[in-house]
């Protein structure tokens, strides 16, 4: 049949779905829309580290999950002390 695109906030699907061999099976790369970059900016703006309950909140607005929210903050993080 015809290949759709994934949904906003699903892995990107491209060629195989195995990365890197020995049978382990990796997520693929989540692609962020830019509305999503920006609530997850402005978030992180207000507040670095996020609570259970924000965590849950912005996942159920966002239409992500808890685990694509929390491992972004942690990307994030990381990213801004590198810079600094």
């Amino acid at each position: 049949g015809a290949e759709q695109s994934p949904p906003q906030g699903s892995p990107e699907r491209s060629g195989s779905e195995e990365a890197g061999g020995k049978g382990g099976r990796r997520r693929l790369r989540t692609t962020f829309s830019a509305e999503q970059v920006s609530t997850l900016e402005s978030s992180f703006q207000r507040q670095q580290y996020l609570g259970a309950a924000e965590r849950r909140k912005l996942s159920g607005r966002m239409r992500l999950s808890e685990v694509q929210i929390k491992t972004w903050f942690q990307n994030r993080r990381m990213k801004l002390k590198r810079q600094l």
